[in-house]
């Protein structure tokens, strides 16, 4: 998932970058509000993070052309202008959630991902919980959920993945790592297959970031009945915990 970070704190802005990369985000920055504008045009983010008090252009003037241009991108205001009068005049701005200066990590990257479930959702027919009943029921699988293992399962029109018929919940790279695992279950695949998968066209991360991003995911895991395992000179595999069904 792309996110444009438009924030002129160079200091926050590389702490930011930093964490928010090593949770999964391909992080584009802005720090004038006078050139704003041209990178969201340019970037096409999947959400965006505003600052408000921007030099060359206020944070509330960026956002009111963008959504006067028709731009529906998701927008968390993040600022240290943090009264009742300043979140209401964001929200009645355009933004979609308000998060004041200073505030834990955490919290941002679960409101992050509360946009993009949001905006998601918002895009489909029906709820997909009730689309995985629908089809989980059904006898064949090619054309929506794949095949389940030990309570698993893909949908292949969306790249959700469900485990127990609920969708799981992951920052996207490691829901890219555990789609391309839940591919061949039970089979090893190579690390650099991976990466490929978890980092396209991205040449300047290195290809151990990989394991940074199975480690993450192994620890979610672990409570699930199936294991990340790392077969060394291979690449890493999914298997069930003895005993699972």
């Amino acid at each position: 998932m792309k996110l444009l970070l438009i924030e002129d704190n160079l200091t926050l802005q590389t702490s930011l970058v930093r964490t928010l990369t090593r949770r999964g985000f391909e992080v584009v920055t802005c720090a004038d509000g006078s050139a704003a504008w041209n990178v969201w045009q340019r970037t096409t983010p999947d959400v965006v993070l505003l600052d408000l008090s921007l030099p060359g252009q206020d944070g509330l003037l960026v956002l009111t052309a963008a959504r006067q241009a028709g731009w529906r991108t998701p927008v968390m205001i993040v600022t240290a202008r943090g009264t009742v009068g300043d979140r209401i005049l964001g929200l009645n701005t355009g933004a979609d959630d308000y998060l004041p200066k200073p505030f834990d990590l955490d919290e941002l990257e679960a409101r992050i991902q509360a946009l993009l479930r949001r905006q998601f959702a918002e895009r489909q027919p029906a709820p997909p919980a009730a689309s995985a009943v629908q089809l989980a029921d059904a006898p064949d699988f090619s054309h929506g959920l794949s095949a389940a293992w030990h309570g698993w399962q893909i949908d292949k029109a969306e790249g959700a993945v469900y485990f127990q018929g609920q969708a799981w919940e992951l920052p996207p790279r490691e829901l890219t790592l555990l789609r391309a695992l839940l591919s061949k279950p039970g089979h090893a695949i190579a690390k650099e297959r991976l990466f490929e998968c978890v980092f396209p066209g991205e040449l300047d991360v290195q290809p151990e970031a990989i394991e940074v991003v199975a480690y993450r995911l192994r620890k979610k895991l672990s409570s699930t009945g199936i294991q990340l395992v790392t077969l060394r000179g291979l690449g890493y595999l999914l298997k069930a915990f003895p005993g699972q069904t």
